[in-house]
Parts: structure tokens; sequence; C-alpha cells
């Protein structure tokens, strides 16, 4: 389902329940097209968040974690002057359309009430959050500028008065008079979904097709059936499920969704399971893009250099033939003519005493093309060993940046700061110089097993060294996905139990390049048999006599042991 006008009337109703009434601690603005408010109420601060993005656009309470830039924009900071220690008097959805007024009341610097008015439009790529002085119906700042070229209904500037998006000529199927419903379904010739969203507002392309697989369910009870529909929307069951391998959130079990139901105690809960994975990939995506695609060219550049050095290795295997071809035209130099271009000579090195053709340079003397050819053969020689330690390098550099880009394809919008830690520590980026003072180094994640043992997963490669090589006790163990970049996990115990290991093993599969694989190997081993090459990238170890156990990442198991290690 999509967040239509069914939905925002359901979330309108459950955000009031819990947040009118509530006072705006403190706002934040994460990201260019999101708001966070904090507000104090029932006893207890809830992040209500307001996205304007143009997939992933809603309002809902979360319990997402969010990072916040350093520097606050615009529309942040007037927000702050007008609403940090506002009361949120009333939440309006305008008609069935979503579009939600956040109404707020409080005292100026003269001690005169204020009322402003949070507007957010919830209409895709068109999304937009608007602050609106409710007295004067002037624009006070919006997170999306639209000027009159973009738009020329209405412009949306500090300013500008505030005009409402065009309203729809279809009724509000709440309000909706039974003789209008009446005569619409039983003069239809055909009830279908698009019929319904002629004729109804805010019905999205989902809701309208389950509504009308109900009424031709049963054809003789149109109007019992669309009143069960929306009084079992009073009874909401918020639901996740997939079709087609993809996923829907609804207010109820739709009978047009049938596979891989789960249910959610509220909305807010069901939307955050919905969008975190997908709005966290595409924040990640935003933020890192540039420095992702650098990392790649990177990893494609070490490649290349790779298959040149291969090549030459290849080169150099002929450097013994080099120096037999020198040998043999220093044997013959009198028998050759000055100024020929090749010469077949018995070689002396094959058993059988085979002819061969050996290329000469005419320019030069026979014995200067013997020593051309001893020159080769030593050039070739003295190469081998650089070009072995070229390769070997490359390799490292190849295998370290490939776990930086698992951990970036696995990272959340927290852990990017952490990544970039380490690539500002490598001297791969460098530090902005407007960039406040150095952060803390961060700490590797924590977490707790079913019988309480602590164990810790490193963020990133300078936390994975910090952490099995300075943290970890020597009689500690050691997990990492077997061959594959992936994170550190420390066991903080000398004889963990196996339901212990099992989950400090699904916990190394799942921070790694597998983590959507099943079966994945992890190696499993005391600190103290761990060994770190010197002169090797960070996160770099070897090691010997490991046991290796199969484990299946499972998202479920993490938010367990997340759960288990929170105060």
């Amino acid at each position: 389902m999509s967040f239509d006008g069914i939905f925002t009337h359901l979330i309108v109703k459950e955000l009031s329940e819990s947040l009118v009434g509530g006072r705006i601690n403190k706002i934040h603005q994460p990201y260019e097209q999101e708001l966070v408010l904090i507000v104090r109420s029932k006893g207890k601060n809830q992040k209500l968040l307001l996205s304007a993005h143009p997939s992933f656009a809603r309002v809902q309470v979360t319990n997402m974690a969010f990072n916040n830039p350093d520097t606050p924009p615009n529309f942040l900071k007037l927000t702050r002057k007008f609403l940090e220690g506002a009361f949120l008097s009333e939440i309006e959805q305008i008609e069935n359309d979503r579009v939600i007024h956040f109404h707020f009341t409080r005292r100026d610097e003269l001690g005169d009430l204020q009322n402003i008015v949070l507007i957010a439009e919830i209409m895709g790529r068109h999304s937009n959050i608007i602050l609106v002085n409710k007295d004067s119906g002037k624009i006070m700042e919006s997170i999306k500028h639209v000027g009159f070229s973009q738009n020329t209904y209405r412009t949306i500037l500090p300013g500008s008065d505030y005009i409402a998006p065009p309203k729809q000529l279809a009724k509000n199927p709440f309000t909706a008079p039974k003789e209008y419903i009446f005569e619409k379904l039983s003069t239809a010739n055909e009830i279908t979904g698009k019929f319904l969203q002629a004729n109804f507002q805010g019905l999205g392309m989902d809701t309208a097709a389950e509504l009308a697989t109900r009424l031709n369910a049963k054809p003789n009870e149109k109007i019992p059936t669309w009143q069960e529909f929306f009084t079992e929307l009073n009874e909401i069951k918020p639901t996740l499920a997939q079709k087609n391998e993809k996923e829907f959130f609804t207010p109820l079990v739709f009978q047009t969704i049938p596979d891989n139901k789960q249910i959610f105690g509220n909305l807010n809960d069901l939307l955050d399971a919905y969008y975190q994975d997908k709005a966290e990939k595409d924040r990640v995506k935003q933020q890192s893009g540039a420095l992702l695609h650098r990392l790649e060219q990177e990893v494609k550049k070490n490649q290349n250099k790779l298959i040149k050095l291969e090549e030459t290795i290849a080169e150099s295997e002929n450097a013994e033939m080099y120096r037999q071809y020198g040998e043999l035209v220093t044997a013959f130099v009198s028998s050759i003519p000055r100024g020929s271009n090749s010469v077949k000579l018995n070689n002396y090195y094959d058993e059988n005493n085979a002819e061969i053709e050996i290329v000469l340079d005419p320019a030069i003397s026979p014995a200067a093309n013997a020593q051309k050819y001893f020159q080769r053969y030593q050039k070739l020689k003295a190469g081998v060993k650089i070009i072995q330690e070229q390769m070997e390098h490359t390799n490292q550099e190849i295998e370290y940046l490939q776990s930086v880009l698992s951990m970036m394809e696995n990272a959340t919008p927290m852990d990017l700061p952490i990544i970039q830690e380490e690539l500002l520590a490598q001297g791969f980026i460098k530090r902005k110089t407007n960039e406040r003072k150095k952060p803390k180094a961060s700490q590797p994640q924590k977490f707790l097993s079913s019988d309480g043992t602590v164990i810790l997963v490193g963020r990133n490669n300078l936390q994975n060294d910090q952490l099995t090589l300075k943290t970890a006790k020597k009689t500690d163990y050691w997990l990492h996905a077997k061959n594959i970049p992936g994170s550190h996990v420390i066991i903080q115990s000398d004889n963990p139990t196996d339901e212990t290991i099992t989950e400090a093993g699904v916990l190394a599969a799942y921070f790694s390049k597998y983590r959507l694989s099943n079966l994945v190997p992890v190696d499993l081993i005391q600190v103290k048999y761990i060994k770190k090459p010197n002169g090797s990238k960070p996160g770099f170890v070897v090691y010997e006599g490991q046991k290796t156990i199969h484990v299946t990442p499972d998202k479920d198991i993490i938010e367990k042991l997340q759960r288990t290690n929170e105060p």
C-alpha cells in the first residue's frame, strides 16, 4: 500500500492520540528532505519524522537513529526559532488528502501568542514540508522552494501566501453521504480500482483494488460491504505482506495481498519495519555516492595494474630462454654473418639437439646481439622479485578496498562517519578545511549473547585492528567470515557456550560481504593465534588451526542481541 489518503487518515488518528498536547523539545534535520521533531508527550520523548523524500515521503513516530549535520540548514534554523518550546495543539488531515497540518502555539519574546502551522504534503516527488504563520497565511520557510517557473498554480517561497494543493472533485469516503455512495456503486458498469479512485478521494491503487475485490465478491451487498471495510479500519491490523517478492504495508489484512503476513502493534512500528532498510540504503547512497564511486574506481585501477603485472611475470618466464639464446649466439658467433635478421643454430640445450631459429638485430654485430639477450635475461630476472612484491602489495590493496566497500554496502547512515574515519586515517580522503576538530575515535559495536556474554564487532578496519590486537584478551575467541571481507568479532570469554559461538558466528556472517547468503562459513579461533604481518593494511591478519562453522545471517537474531544490550 502506498501512503494514501486512507493511511494518512489512520496515521493522523494514531499520532493525535500519542502527541497532541506535547511540547517540542528539540528539532533536527538529519537529511536534506527530512525533519525530526522531539516531542515530549505522555511522559516520554517521541521522535516525529516528517519526510518529503520523493520515494519515501511519510509522517510517523520512529525509533530509527539519525546523524545530524555539523551545520544546520536554513529551514532547520527557522523551524527551531519558531517551534522549539511550542505546544502541539492539533493534527489535522485536509479532507482525505495526503496533506497534514500540525498546529502549534507558543509565546513570542513579548509574550504574545503565536499560531504556527507545519504542513506536510505527501505527494511523491512534489512532497514538501512548509512552515506557515496561521494568522497571516504567509509561508515562513519550506524544506523545498518552488518558484513560479516550476509551478504556475502556486509558489512555495518565504513571504508568499500559502495556497493549498488543487482540490480533488472526488468525495471523501469517510464523510460522503450514503446516497452518493449507493448511487455510484449501484450505477457503475464495473467496479474496478480505477473507478473507485475516480469517485472517492484518497484511495491508493492497492486500497482501491482491495475494496473493489470485496465489493465484487458480494455484488448484492455493496453498501454493507463498503461499511464493513470502513468499520474494520477502526480496528486496524497493521500488516507487512509480500506479493510477487514485493513488500506492502497495509492497515488491515488485505485479501489481494495474501503472502507472508506480519502483524504489528501500531502503524508507526509497521512503517519503521517497511522503510528502515529502504530509506537507510537510499541515505547511504546519497551520502556516500561519490566516495563509493571513487573506491570502485580504485579497485578497478588496481585490478588492471594486477593484470599488467601478471603479464610481465608471464614474460619473465621467458628469461631462461633469452639466456640460452645469448649462449647459443656466443658459441656460434664466428659462423653468423653480420647483418643477419635471424639465424638457425643447433640447440645443444635440447636433448635431441634440434635446430632453433633466433631473431637478430641486423644493425648490430652477432656478439652485440648475444649481449642484448643476456641483458634482457638479467633485467627480467632482477625484476621478478620486484614485480612479485608489487603484485602482493596490489592484491592487499584490492582486498583492503573490497573490505571497505563491503562495510559500505552494509552500512547505515550512522556507520558512514566511522568508515570515513578510517579512510581519513589512511589518507585516502582529506579532512575538509572548514571541518570541526577531529572527532573522538569510535568504538566497536557491543552485543550480548543469550547467556549474557559480551560480543564486540568492529565497524571499520581500524576498529578491527584495535579490537583484535589491543582490546581482546589472548584467551578470547575471534570470528570472521571465511576468505571474504567482513568485521572482526570477539567473544569476551575463554570458554563460550555453543549457543554464544553460534550467535557470534551469525554476527560475523551478517557484518560481511555475504550478509544475504545462506550457510556462510565463519572461522573461529582464539585470539592468541592471530598474527598481523608487518606493513599489512588495517584489518588484515593471518592465523592457523581455526575451526570453521556454518551459519545463516538472521536480522531478527541481530536485533535480539542488540536489544539485550539496551539499558
